[in-house]
């Protein structure tokens, strides 16, 4: 919802577009639903990237997906970001056709209001169409371009209303007398489609109160906190048969369940950690040669398993200097990076502070394509803290007055770009999610992640071609 909040002067709220994960009837599913209210449903260069990410969620998901289209296409000024471009509206229409084809991914399109153009495409694309008495339209052109074009005079109904598309042209497949029993035509539909039905989860809860998170969570990001108090709230009675646990203690990894669901949890450990006899302490959330070549083994034997990875972040990044280098930890983290990216079970990624350098990308980060990343309001996603970024940038001089006031705005730069509603503003996460309501959210992504029994690697991998 947070899509280009802080864009167009705030003229395009969530991009025009309500995009999410539900139930129907007991069956997940996807909705993508037009918001008519906000420029008549067009499109926006941000309501292309929610819809994408929508129709891949069902695609590597195998879910149905619902359209609720009510769109006037693109946003005419600001053609430029939605038309043209690999990842433009046209890739919509191919992954409406790629899940027709060949995933047999089911889509369900409800013509709501008026769809023009691209917005007449994407029901067309569909395996069945609604429409609703005397609401809906369905044209390449509305009568106004229809006249301008043609000379000829016509009325929205007769050109492409529900009557003409149901028993003329034959282009839809339903019709309804209003809105709401459009919708419940739709359930019905969904209702009976073929559905494995899988393992449903227990009712089993956590070792503490979700509300203690706020007391977990210190209110500076800087701060240490006990990350093992934190999955005490979300993990089924807070039981973790943790893997190698006295071996690279900066990164825990371990077997639990969230609502019965088994997961494979790999998590960033904070604070100072007491090192072994004769070595300096290590720092909490920053991954070292030893727990990358942990971590990594860690995922390939989930992955032999079957069993989903649930990444819990709060990574700063990889350890740098002689020993680290002399170490090995170029190598270990590329085993770390790749046993990660092959991995074939779904990948779930909650952020719960910071998300840095190349320990995000090892973290399941969304260039790796995660079935599903969440964040909490505290997230902080970018290559660097503010202040490394100062330093780095200007060295022994940042001091000086002359470079006093670029430091301090790039400080607030960094900062404004850390905060977690940036991201979201910028769809590099799929929801933000407070720390209450994180367990119920996770076991529901889990349940939607199990609804593929197949590999998931990247948007959509065809099981079926000739």
């Amino acid at each position: 919802m947070l899509l280009a909040y802080d864009q167009y002067d705030g003229q395009a709220p969530a991009a025009g577009v309500v995009t999410g994960l539900g139930r129907i009837r007991g069956r997940p599913v996807v909705v993508v639903a037009n918001d008519a209210t906000v420029k008549a449903g067009s499109w926006w260069p941000e309501t292309i990237k929610k819809i994408l990410r929508a129709q891949e969620v069902a695609m590597r998901q195998r879910i149905p997906i619902v359209y609720l289209v009510d769109s006037a296409g693109v946003n005419l000024p600001y053609q430029g970001g939605v038309f043209p471009g690999q990842y433009g509206a046209a890739r919509i229409f191919y992954y409406n056709s790629i899940m027709r084809r060949y995933l047999r991914v089911p889509q369900i399109a409800a013509v709501m209001g008026p769809c023009i153009a691209g917005g007449a495409y994407l029901p067309a694309l569909s395996d069945v169409i609604f429409m609703v008495e005397g609401t809906s339209f369905m044209g390449l052109g509305g009568p106004n371009l229809v006249k301008g074009a043609t000379g000829q005079t016509v009325d929205a109904e007769t050109l492409g209303g529900a009557s003409t598309h149901t028993s003329v042209s034959a282009v839809a497949h339903y019709r309804a007398k209003s809105d709401a029993l459009c919708l419940e035509q739709i359930r019905e539909y969904i209702t009976r489609l073929p559905h494995v039905a899988r393992p449903a989860g227990t009712a089993a809860t956590a070792k503490r109160d979700a509300k203690e998170l706020y007391e977990l969570l210190p209110p500076d990001h800087r701060m240490s906190y006990d990350v093992r108090a934190v999955l005490d709230c979300l993990i089924d009675a807070g039981r973790l048969d943790e893997f190698q646990p006295d071996v690279g203690h900066e990164m825990i990894c371990g077997h639990a369940h969230i609502s019965g669901r088994p997961v494979a949890l790999i998590a960033n450990g904070r604070g100072v950690i007491k090192g072994k006899p004769g070595q300096p302490p290590r720092i909490g959330g920053i991954i070292y040669t030893e727990s990358a070549e942990k971590v990594a083994y860690f995922i390939e034997n989930a992955d032999r398993e079957r069993i989903p990875l649930l990444f819990v972040q709060d990574v700063s990044g990889f350890m740098v200097g002689t020993e680290a280098e002399h170490s090995g930890i170029i190598r270990a983290g590329a085993r770390f990076v790749e046993a990660m990216a092959t991995a074939t079970v779904p990948k779930v990624v909650l952020t719960l502070n910071h998300a840095s350098g190349a320990g995000y990308y090892a973290m399941a980060g969304q260039g790796f394509d995660p079935d599903f990343i969440v964040s909490w309001p505290t997230g902080r996603m970018g290559v660097m803290e503010g202040e490394s970024a100062v330093q780095a940038v200007f060295g022994k001089d940042v001091a000086s007055p002359q470079n006093a006031a670029a430091a301090e705005a790039m400080r607030a730069d960094y900062e404004r770009q850390l905060d977690a509603r940036f991201a979201a503003a910028r769809g590099f996460v799929d929801a933000i999610v407070l720390p209450e309501e994180t367990r119920e959210t996770l076991s529901f992504l889990l349940e939607v992640a199990g609804e593929f029994a197949g590999p998931h690697l990247g948007a959509f991998i065809p099981t079926n071609l000739p």
